[in-house]
């Protein structure tokens, strides 16, 4: 089960003074995405920032794959989300997305003794401080710097329930914008990662046994779910009717049914619940928000290699059409 997972790619453009990045093209056959006899494919900037790696006048530029007659690639899952987000852009559609991320060097996870063996068990490490709980700060903290320098809406960082497993959110935005900045802020960290010596890893399941995986928490409102209860119950609902539990799983990222096991806060990947206050279920209500009776939902199930255009799609498409239907937009 599951989706092959999306990665990065990244080349340089030196432009004259004043120049705006435009139409840019690659070797598909390269990466996978053309044959050699027709392999030329399209660049097209979408999204630009700040670049805090190389400082100055540099920007990241964000593109989606095009073929040459510039229709959408089968890669390119953006284009499908902003249609999806175009659609119910009246809803006023509202992510977070909670990355974790496990950083690797020499084949193990940092925290993890180098000649082999374990660590002691899990307990102290989330949001743990000091040298014996937490592993890989200055490379963390360096990433975040850089994403506030770029100027992405990210939120946070901690480290996570695993030895050399950490955490950052980006959010409150729109399903693209979320996307986006994602995508840009994965790209920093495995750049600061390569100034360290570093790997990073986006697996599900980085270490097999008593220890929790990755995963890519995905809070969700709409302006009613941010104004009313009961569309938040009616989203818990839509996102387990009929084949809609299987639809999202399958494409929720590679290696989901070992990471959603019904432990390590995970609720099994075959069973659809959701519930307050409840990390063991499929879709988490947060306690503050059935006291306040509105807010968001946290989806738990996807994966930290989830691609995130198709996490924001799903979740409107789902969600946003039940809203709809219910006459509660």
């Amino acid at each position: 089960m599951g989706v092959p997972t999306a990665g990065l790619r990244a080349k340089t453009r030196v432009l004259a003074d004043g120049a705006v990045p435009g139409v840019w093209g690659f070797d598909g056959s390269s990466t996978g995405q053309a044959e050699g006899r027709s392999s030329d494919r399209v660049l097209r900037p979408v999204f630009t920032c700040a670049d805090p790696v190389r400082g100055g006048d540099a920007v990241l530029v964000l593109c989606e794959v095009e073929n040459i007659d510039f229709s959408p690639h089968s890669s390119n899952t953006r284009a499908e989300a902003r249609g999806v987000a175009e659609r119910f852009a009246e809803q006023e559609a509202w992510f977070g997305i909670e990355q974790e991320y496990t950083l690797f060097r020499g084949g193990r996870p940092l925290g993890f003794p180098e000649g082999g063996g374990f660590p002691a068990p899990q307990g102290p490490y989330y949001c743990g401080v000091g040298g014996g709980a937490v592993f890989g700060r200055e490379l963390v903290e360096r990433h975040l710097d850089y994403c506030l320098a770029a100027g992405l809406t990210i939120a946070g960082i901690n480290a996570e329930v695993m030895p050399g497993q950490w955490e950052f959110q980006v959010g409150p935005a729109g399903p693209v914008e979320v996307a986006d900045h994602m995508w840009v802020a994965r790209y920093l960290l495995l750049r600061v990662a390569e100034e360290f010596g570093v790997s990073v890893s986006f697996d599900a399941k980085p270490e097999k046994g008593d220890w929790n995986g990755a995963g890519a928490h995905t809070n969700f409102s709409t302006k009613a779910m941010r104004e009313s209860y009961d569309p938040i119950i009616t989203a818990c609902e839509a996102l387990g009717e009929g084949d809609k539990p299987a639809e999202h799983v399958r494409a929720y990222g590679s290696g989901i049914e070992d990471r959603l096991t019904g432990q390590h806060e995970t609720a099994p990947w075959s069973e659809y619940s959701y519930g307050v206050s409840n990390r063991g279920a499929s879709v988490r209500i947060p306690w503050q928000v059935e006291v306040d009776k509105k807010g968001y939902i946290e989806d738990r199930r996807p994966n930290a290699n989830v691609d995130p255009y198709v996490v924001t799609r799903l979740i409107v498409d789902t969600c946003c059409s039940a809203l709809e239907k219910a006459g509660q937009v």
